[in-house]
């Protein structure tokens, strides 16, 4: 259970990334709070994953999982490059975040 609670802390890390974007383009109430909601959960989840997970292990996986998910996101919505060195470094980051899962 700890792993899926881990997972959704990362998903909810990038809905704040993304929502980091939304409202600075419309400083718009809703995605403030949908902000604040998003790591709110993320760092919630995270926390209690830390009870079960190595700490390394763990941070390692919900940071990978934001920070290529952000990316992700902003290649596919928000229009950015997407040339194949970038596209090679996400790969990377994805299949680390896999591997420390199988070994950890």
């Amino acid at each position: 259970m700890e792993w899926v609670i881990l997972i959704l802390s990362g998903l909810f890390e990038m809905t704040g990334v993304i929502m980091i974007s939304r409202w600075h383009q419309t400083k718009n109430w809703r995605d403030l709070l949908l902000l604040i909601l998003g790591f709110s959960l993320s760092f919630i989840g995270l926390s209690y994953a830390l009870n079960y997970i190595a700490m390394g292990t763990a941070y390692a996986i919900w940071t990978g999982i934001g920070a290529a998910g952000g990316a992700i996101v902003g290649i596919i919505f928000f229009n950015e490059s997407r040339n194949m060195k970038r596209i090679f470094c996400l790969a990377l980051i994805i299949l680390s975040v896999i591997g420390l899962k199988l070994i950890g």
